[in-house]
């Protein structure tokens, strides 16, 4: 149990995939403009990369190593997080379109997060149980979350700060960036995985 719990922290903190490894910006900087797109790109990316490490890890152990195939498994993995984003999307299509249409390219372009493809491709490298990878995968995806969140969270409130003209828009969010990385970092000796 206290490796589980060792795992998710690391996950979650430590070895956070944006804000210490820097994988998955593109979804993490275009949806971080307003709270409730982040929280639900969060959620989005809590369900794809959970099922994704899942299923990855499955078709890893029971079909592409007991027959040598492990040289397919980037293919194999981006089929499988590419059909997870596909029904999130529809998904999300019907239950809210608000959110569907506030998360516009985002959405989709959740399927060449490299974040989700690499906790499927770490769960592999680290020989993760089944369930090792479930906790790897979705304290990963809280960490994104976390991440996400947070960020919302600041640029909200840099709406109303009085910001130098020349560090308006992207300039600040990148500042910001930098300073909740180094934040992180600060996370670094908590554990050893």
């Amino acid at each position: 149990m206290t490796e589980l719990f060792l795992i998710v922290v690391s996950a979650i903190l430590v070895n956070n995939f944006v804000l210490a490894r820097f994988l998955g910006l593109c979804p993490f900087i275009g949806v971080s403009n307003r709270l409730e797109t982040a929280t639900g790109m969060s959620l989005a990316v809590l369900f794809v990369m959970t099922l994704a490490g899942l299923v990855t890890w499955t078709v890893y152990a029971l079909v592409l190593e007991p027959f040598g195939l492990e040289y397919l498994q980037t293919v194999c993995f981006i089929l499988v997080i590419a059909s997870l984003v596909q029904l999130v999307e529809l998904f999300i299509q019907k239950a809210s379109p608000p959110l569907y249409r506030s998360l516009g390219i985002y959405l989709p372009l959740i399927t060449t997060n490299c974040a989700i493809l690499g906790v499927a491709v770490l769960n592999i490298q680290k020989d993760h149980t089944l369930l090792q990878t479930l906790v790897f995968s979705a304290g990963a995806a809280l960490g994104f979350g976390l991440a996400l969140v947070l960020l919302a969270s600041i640029r909200n409130r840099l709406e109303f700060a009085r910001v130098p003209s020349s560090f308006k828009g992207a300039a600040i969010s990148f500042i910001t960036i930098g300073i909740l990385s180094l934040a992180f970092m600060g996370f670094s000796g908590l554990v050893r995985m």
